[in-house]
């Protein structure tokens, strides 16, 4: 059995765990982010030098958030971290503790994560979409992680699910169908301090029978709906992943289903019903899937426990 560091870049702080190659998680913790590029890289070398006898560390495997080229390891593009961009992980970390490094992005790497151990194990071809301030997401094909020629395979996002054709407003899933917009559209409607209202406060307010919250979740329902739909019919995967904070609610994924079966019966000749599954291993999706990752470019032995 081999040991890996793995790291969870978010935008605040850093969650680390020392993982197996069977994806048991031994020791886990948290650092704040630093204020500098420099104290960046110090501080994850000096925690992996921490543990690296005790737990005989093999490398070190990295979720990070921004356009990751996984490849080369560096960031190529802005994220919730400035300093970070342009900056070569594979290159910096590898020289300070001599061992291998592999970084992917986010999402890519929670998609992996359930693909490896969680919703997906059974699955070689997946999507996996991440519901929060936006709409992210990742591509799975042969169970490994499709990029795209432009890095950007899986940013669902981007996708036109609504339109207002007569004023040319074009209308994006990340903006009309995130977690975070549901959030707006009701605090809008009830004049409520969105600073004082979150996703969770919206749907107390749907189960309550708020009319308002009754509508706006309906329409949260829809473009999910539309957004899977979408997804279904231009790659087909066996199945998809919804993952991030709204897939914890009870029933949700049951409830994004029949609106898609509801939207798919008005047309005859749509003959596939999409797969929709919850994200397995929430928080920890992550750093099993940036390890996942690791083991895949190492050509490593991948274990299942």
């Amino acid at each position: 059995m081999a040991n890996y560091m793995v790291y969870d870049i978010g935008g605040s702080s850093v969650k680390w765990s020392v993982i197996t190659n069977k994806g048991a998680i031994l020791k886990s913790g948290k650092i704040e982010i630093a204020s500098t590029v420099e104290e960046f890289f110090e501080e994850l070398t000096n925690l992996f030098n921490v543990y690296k006898s005790e737990f005989s560390l093999q490398g070190i495997a990295i979720s990070a958030p921004g356009a990751v080229d996984s490849k080369t390891g560096e960031i190529k593009s802005k994220s919730a971290i400035p300093y970070i961009y342009g900056m070569n992980f594979k290159e910096i970390l590898g020289e300070k503790i001599g061992l291998p490094v592999e970084i992917e992005n986010d999402a890519n790497c929670a998609a992996l994560g359930e693909c490896w151990l969680g919703a997906t194990k059974d699955n070689n071809d997946s999507a996996f979409i991440v519901c929060g301030t936006g709409i992210g997401g990742a591509i799975v094909k042969d169970r490994k992680i499709h990029t795209g020629a432009n890095m950007h395979g899986g940013e669902f996002g981007f996708c036109i699910v609504d339109c207002d054709i007569k004023n040319n407003n074009l209308l994006t899933w990340s903006e009309v169908g995130s977690t975070f917009a549901l959030v707006k559209a009701i605090a809008k409607r009830k004049n409520i301090d969105i600073n004082k209202f979150n996703g969770k406060k919206a749907f107390e307010l749907y189960d309550s029978g708020d009319e308002i919250a009754i509508e706006e979740v309906n329409k949260f329902f829809t473009y999910m709906a539309i957004g899977i739909i979408n997804i279904q019919y231009t790659y087909d995967p066996e199945a998809i992943v919804i993952g991030g904070a709204i897939s914890e609610r009870e029933g949700i994924i049951e409830d994004i289903r029949k609106r898609v079966i509801e939207i798919l019966s008005k047309d005859e000749y749509a003959e596939v019903i999409p797969q929709i599954k919850k994200c397995v291993y929430g928080n920890d999706a992550n750093k099993l899937g940036a390890l996942y990752n690791f083991l895949q470019k190492q050509k490593l032995e991948i274990c299942i426990d």
